[in-house]
């Protein structure tokens, strides 16, 4: 049997309807930005594996650093226990976060970063006596699978399932360019109506819904329309994080810090799942007491799992080379060039970039689903032509590895305007 027919068997795909869609593709190695599937074709991964990988496959930095650790100390318990990976990571993020943030705490994937974010944010106003159990979030965000994480959530298929069953959210308007006023006029309407506890966001591009984009000035005034009010600020930067859009958090743009921090994806490479939540002081305050109740009583098996605490090093390592920065320059200017080229073709609606991040959105004849058909016609035409790039219905984007050559980024254009063409 092969691997594809294998997998038919036994397994279950995420965001995935078996019954109606194509055997998934069985990957056998990868190296750099390209990848090869048991029969040896060649594709480049253009989207860096879902975000995650901005070094490349089997990057031997990261490889080694794993393997040291992993013949030191593989794992301990987190609960009443320490060690040393977990502490110089807490140090390295200390330098580069924004220098409210004071505290970090590990947990497993992007989803329950999210996750603890949304109960420290409700437990923080329990904790004072104080009754706050709305959380406010951006229409069409995407935070996560998790239940809380996935309450604040706005893309509708994601959730229809479990309506009725959710914590308290509202959702507000994205303040793209010249919908500023309306989004921060919704904000003050939250505020005023509910008890509100925390305001979650993915600072300046909202991923899942097609790499929308907004301004940092914008999301300035949401935040100090927050803070005036006593609620606390939760930036998602599960995908944004590490270099994606062209500095290392995309809170960097921005003049105003929040007061929690989700962090995944990129962390480690590519390499382990982890994730982190990081904190003001002043939260964490609101936990330290007498009494055993005001504890956070959340925890993960692998909770600062000392083998992704030395990958998450390593990465970060590798992202402060200046070859790595200048590749991350090297990507946008590109990506402008295209953007340049493509955004007044007939069949384009709109063409944007951030950092290393780009997005199309094409003319549709028909209103287009997120899984709709323009989606799966776009996804088989790259998958053929041996490029890897989920369309989000009738958006394109390119998230690749910073290390993706010129030659690869050119192929990605050239077989997107060719899908262009084609649709």
């Amino acid at each position: 049997m092969t691997l594809q027919e294998k997998d038919s068997q036994y397994l279950w795909h995420p965001y995935t309807q078996h019954k109606t869609s194509q055997t998934p593709i069985a990957i056998s190695r990868g190296e750099g930005a390209l990848l090869w599937d048991e029969n040896n074709k060649e594709y480049i991964d253009a989207i860096a594996s879902w975000w995650v990988n901005p070094f490349g496959h089997s990057n031997k930095f990261i490889a080694d650093a794993i393997y040291k650790q992993l013949t030191t100390l593989e794992h301990v318990l987190f609960g009443g226990f320490t060690h040393e990976p977990a502490i110089k990571v807490a140090e390295k993020l200390m330098e580069i976060l924004p220098k409210n943030q004071q505290k970090i705490f590990f947990s497993d994937n992007g989803s329950t970063a999210v996750e603890v974010a949304i109960k420290v944010a409700l437990q923080y106003f329990f904790n004072k006596n104080e009754k706050r159990t709305t959380i406010i979030a951006f229409e069409n965000a995407f935070h996560g699978d998790t239940f809380a994480a996935m309450a604040a959530s706005g893309i509708s298929f994601y959730t229809q399932a479990f309506q009725g069953m959710f914590i308290d959210v509202v959702r507000i308007p994205v303040p793209i360019k010249g919908q500023e006023e309306i989004s921060f006029d919704a904000l003050k309407e939250v505020i005023q109506k509910h008890n509100c506890a925390g305001f979650i966001f993915e600072p300046l591009v909202q991923g899942a819904a097609g790499m929308v984009m907004y301004e940092p000035e914008a999301l300035e005034k949401l935040i100090e329309i927050c803070k005036e009010n006593n609620v606390l600020t939760i930036a998602d930067e599960v995908m944004t994080g590490f270099g994606k859009t062209g500095k290392t958090f995309a809170m960097d743009y921005v003049n105003a810090d929040p007061d929690m921090i989700c962090l995944s994806k990129a962390l480690t490479g590519g390499t382990i799942p982890m994730a982190i939540t990081t904190f003001t002081q002043e939260v964490f305050d609101a936990f330290y007491d007498d009494d055993i109740n005001k504890a956070l009583f959340h925890g993960h098996t692998f909770t600062a799992n000392p083998t992704g605490c030395a990958a998450a090093l390593a990465s970060i390592d590798l992202l402060q080379t200046q070859e790595m920065q200048d590749n991350i320059i090297r990507i946008n200017k590109s990506h402008l060039a295209f953007q340049k080229k493509i955004e007044n073709h007939p069949k384009v609606i709109t063409a944007r970039t951030l950092g290393v991040i780009f997005a199309v959105e094409i003319k549709s004849d028909s209103e287009e689903s997120y899984y709709g058909s323009m989606r799966t016609k776009l996804y088989n035409f790259f998958i053929e032509n041996g490029v890897v790039l989920r369309p989000v219905g009738n958006i394109v984007y390119i998230l690749p590895p910073y290390i993706m050559t010129d030659e690869q980024l050119q192929k990605v254009y050239k077989t997107i305007e060719e899908a262009i063409e084609m649709v």
